[in-house]
């Protein structure tokens, strides 16, 4: 029988990722990648999944590292990505990194060595035309402006973001909770709360001044040339505030009114940092109003001064900077097709993911979805106890919506632990040992990261027949 191709937006990871799982599902598929008839600021070749910044995957341990675990789980699925990156991967401790040129050709190689994917090198530069019925958007955080401002007319204009605007999110887990306390501002219940909805830090004088001089004296990053400075005042970094007068950020987001330490209520506060719950699971706290340029490292050392956060463990670090990207919860469905005009899908960053690797996994999904539909088979989503669903689920409907005013809620997030369901049963040691610390946080990883290959392997024997055409 023939059946029609499948025409794919963007060879980048996802798109090469997404372009790879459909042929492999006996699918004809249509590339199109835009170099060089379209060059971009920051790609230096024309080869396929060409890394532009680091050249590492980052922890190849699928035993207590949820990225190592998304590596395992993309190789089970015959990833072509994770295939390339295992024969060009160069010497880096427990990481998985890779010679970018041997690894991009690679890529390269494979695809246009597939007799069912067919390249093209042009430059998509509106939505795609009405008789493309099965289309994957996978343009990433460089996303053309003139195909950027199609998918904003379709999508509008609020749906599409063109700079993070990233507040840092912490595992709830590792917030000292003898220090900070429940609490919303004046007790007042928002929509679905209880009038405790917040996890409020207190400082005192002290620790505010110190706090506010380690900001100031922080490192920080610049933009690149061609992403501007696109400061507004709804999300500016806590350094611009700081650099505005020392009393800033005591009357923004570390402001102490309507709040009383329980263990301490005749003192008051002179500042509190507040976390508000960041998923559904409530697993994730992101601190409120915390964008900012502080370097990765400069953050982790800087927010440990905030009490209650000594020991934080930062799922994600803060920061700005050009990356366009979906609102997707409300715009995109559990498959990855927007909702208003379901003959598309989207892959990569521009769901709402951070990483090489998330990207490349995103793109899996959507091929595997994609050529599902061509095939008229049942369009399976992998479980949420799997890195994959579970990243799947923090991109279509597991992060919680802000009731407040200012940028939206929804934000790019790297795969971590605190995006998977919690286990049903803590684990014990030896003889039911009673497991403490790190010692327990180990064995809860490698709880997860268990159950997420056991729930992996039967998703994919229930699928197998499914990808392949009769």
């Amino acid at each position: 029988m023939t059946i029609d191709p499948i025409h794919i937006i963007g060879g980048g990871l996802a798109g090469s990722e997404a372009a790879w799982q459909i042929a492999r599902a006996g699918v004809p598929v249509i590339l199109h990648e835009m170099r060089p008839v379209q060059p971009t600021e920051v790609h230096k070749t024309t080869d396929f999944a060409e890394l532009v910044c680091s050249n590492s995957f980052r922890s190849d341990d699928a035993e207590t590292n949820a990225v190592g675990l998304l590596h395992e789980e993309m190789r089970r699925l015959d990833s072509v990505i994770m295939a390339c990156a295992d024969s060009h991967k160069v010497p880096a401790g427990g990481a998985l990194a890779v010679d970018r040129d041997g690894f991009s050709a690679a890529v390269t190689k494979r695809l246009t060595s597939h007799p069912l994917i067919e390249i093209r090198r042009e430059h998509v530069d509106g939505l795609p035309p009405a008789d493309w019925d099965n289309v994957i958007v996978a343009t990433g955080p460089l996303t053309s402006k003139p195909l950027a401002d199609a998918i904003a007319t379709l999508t509008g204009e609020t749906s599409l973001a063109f700079f993070d605007a990233i507040a840092p999110i912490v595992h709830r887990e590792s917030i000292n909770m003898d220090i900070a306390w429940y609490q919303s501002r004046y007790d007042k219940p928002g929509p679905g709360g209880t009038g405790a909805d917040y996890i409020n830090c207190p400082l005192s004088k002290e620790e505010y001044e110190a706090f506010l001089d380690a900001v100031l004296a922080g490192d920080k990053t610049g933009f690149k040339e061609f992403e501007g400075t696109p400061y507004f005042d709804g999300c500016l970094p806590i350094e611009i505030m700081a650099e505005r007068g020392r009393e800033t950020l005591r009357f923004g987001p570390l402001k102490p009114v309507g709040l009383t330490n329980p263990r301490n209520p005749e003192v008051k506060p002179h500042a509190i940092v507040q976390l508000r719950q960041d998923n559904a699971l409530g697993t994730l706290y992101n601190m409120v109003g915390f964008q900012t340029k502080l370097k990765y490292a400069e953050q982790v050392r800087v927010f440990r001064m905030i009490p209650g956060l000594e020991n934080a463990e930062f799922a994600r670090l803060g920061g700005l900077h050009r990356n366009t990207y979906l609102n997707s919860p409300v715009l995109l469905d559990s498959t990855l097709r927007l909702k208003t005009q379901p003959r598309l899908r989207f892959a990569g960053q521009i769901t709402g993911c951070e990483g090489y690797i998330e990207s490349a996994s995103v793109g899996l999904m959507t091929g595997r979805f994609a050529a599902a539909e061509r095939l008229g088979q049942p369009v399976t989503a992998p479980p949420p106890t799997t890195a994959l669903g579970a990243l799947l689920n923090h991109i279509t409907g597991g992060h919680l919506v802000s009731e407040e005013a200012g940028p939206r809620s929804f934000q790019p997030m790297n795969v971590n632990f605190g995006l998977f369901p919690p286990l049903e049963i803590s684990p014990k040691g030896e003889g039911g040992k009673r497991l403490r610390g790190s010692e327990k946080a180990l064995a809860k990883k490698r709880a997860v990261s268990a159950r997420a290959l056991e729930a992996l392997e039967s998703w994919k024997n229930a699928t197998a027949g499914e990808q392949l055409p009769a």
